[in-house]
């Protein structure tokens, strides 16, 4: 697992975060006490999926995603901290082939009174996924999506930004909205779904054998098979059972390279 420190002088400069960091565009949403969009910048209306709905008024959540509604919620919620110089709260959310990190902080006046919040994003696409191979994903492309592959999983840990390298994730786990992502050196938060990981990771490494896992195939170390039942075992000095549903069986053998159906019975 890798922070994210600024690289040292001998990095190329194309790969150093000082220059990543130089590129970023930033988009500013300004809030009001009431979570209403009072301002944005240009870059702001570019990047959000606006279209032709202008929120200027109206709750900040309102031209979001569903599916990443309920976490801008979160995020907006945390961020009334009653601690003082509370570190502003970050978070991330998918949006169509896009990855964006998002921060929120409070506003206060001359004498610290809370008078609004300014949300803060920037698109950090380029730096955690890179292009899929022949463009096809898993299933049939992913539903002909061209989502870019992850090759870092962006998790927070005390309002830090962790990048996992993908070849040492072992298997993700769902929990509500949100994931664990699990490495020899133990779990992480991420607050991306399991749908939206799987949508960006490589389907010939990693497999959906549940609901609420995703696995590493170079890291499963046995099947066990029990009463027509699977579970698979991952490598690791603790072991780790990870339930594989029956619609699941068959695609992970074939991946697996053990046949067919047939050869999940008990």
């Amino acid at each position: 697992m890798k922070t994210c420190p600024v690289s040292s002088p001998s990095a190329p400069p194309s790969s150093s975060w000082l220059y990543l960091l130089e590129r970023f565009d930033v988009g500013v949403v300004h809030l009001d006490m009431e979570l209403r969009v009072m301002g944005m910048n240009d870059y702001a209306r570019r990047s959000l999926p606006l279209q032709d709905k202008m929120p200027f008024g109206k709750i900040v959540t309102s031209f979001h995603p569903e599916a990443a509604q309920t976490k801008v919620k979160f995020l907006l919620g945390q961020a009334e901290c009653p601690v003082n110089n509370a570190p502003p709260m970050a978070m991330m959310i998918n949006i169509p082939d896009r990855m964006l990190l998002i921060k929120v902080s409070k506003i206060g006046d001359a004498q610290g009174a809370t008078t609004g919040y300014t949300l803060v994003f920037y698109d950090i696409t380029e730096v955690v996924s890179h292009e899929a191979e022949g463009g096809t994903t898993a299933r049939g492309a992913r539903e002909g999506g061209d989502k870019r592959q992850l090759r870092k999983i962006p998790t927070i840990k005390q309002n830090r930004v962790l990048l996992v390298d993908v070849p040492s994730v072992s298997f993700i786990r769902s929990e509500g909205h949100y994931t664990w992502v699990h490495t020899g050196q133990g779990s992480q938060f991420c607050n991306l779904n399991i749908g939206d990981l799987e949508s960006r990771l490589d389907p010939q490494l990693f497999l959906r054998v549940h609901r609420s896992y995703i696995v590493n195939l170079s890291h499963v170390d046995e099947i066990v098979r029990n009463d027509g039942r699977m579970t698979l075992r991952m490598m690791g000095s603790a072991p780790v059972e990870i339930p594989v549903s029956r619609a699941s069986a068959p695609v992970l053998m074939e991946q697996l390279g053990l046949g067919d159906s047939a050869s999940v019975k008990s």
